[in-house]
């Protein structure tokens, strides 16, 4: 692995997310590495509830069961660990702390974000501004290229200074 951190993820490695965490956990139970295993721990233990797919009960009922592993895709866990990465940072923010040993490695396990350089030029680039009202409606196509590797407050930001 080289100097790299052992923990994290990148789809470049070719191994799915899921798989990831789950030879993370194994690897940091036998390190004992407490942060780590509570860290994946927690991530894991959203699955049941948090990666669900919808099914039609027998009744005519609609209702959903948690996804199977092989059914899992890499962008249901990246939302969800967004999701967590979202509420440990508001509850840092509350706290007045500017980050945590826990955020730090959920944010291992998500792709690298978008630069504002980067939207900026792509946005440049692919976006007349001039067919939008304003250029806050330019975020959909903005969104829609980047995926879930754009913050959408990183992207109002480049708008503003665009428009």
């Amino acid at each position: 692995m080289g100097s790299e951190t052992p923990y994290g993820w990148n789809a470049a490695t070719g191994m799915t997310l899921l798989a990831k965490l789950k030879n993370d956990l194994k690897a940091a139970m036998l390190s004992k590495n407490e942060a780590v295993r509570g860290a994946l721990r927690i991530i894991l233990s959203e699955f049941p509830t948090k990666i669900t797919m919808p099914i039609t009960l027998d009744s005519g009922k609609k209702s959903t069961r948690a996804k199977r592993d092989d059914e899992i895709t890499d962008d249901d866990i990246i939302s969800l660990i967004m999701g967590l990465c979202k509420s440990e940072r508001q509850t840092l923010e509350y706290k007045k702390e500017a980050s945590s040993e826990y955020l730090e490695i959920l944010e291992r396990y998500l792709p690298k974000m978008a630069t504002e350089e980067e939207i900026a030029a792509w946005a440049k680039e692919n976006i007349d501004l001039s067919q939008f009202k304003s250029p806050m409606q330019a975020m959909g196509p903005i969104m829609k290229h980047f995926g879930k590797t754009a913050d959408g407050n990183v992207v109002k930001k480049v708008l503003s200074t665009l428009g």
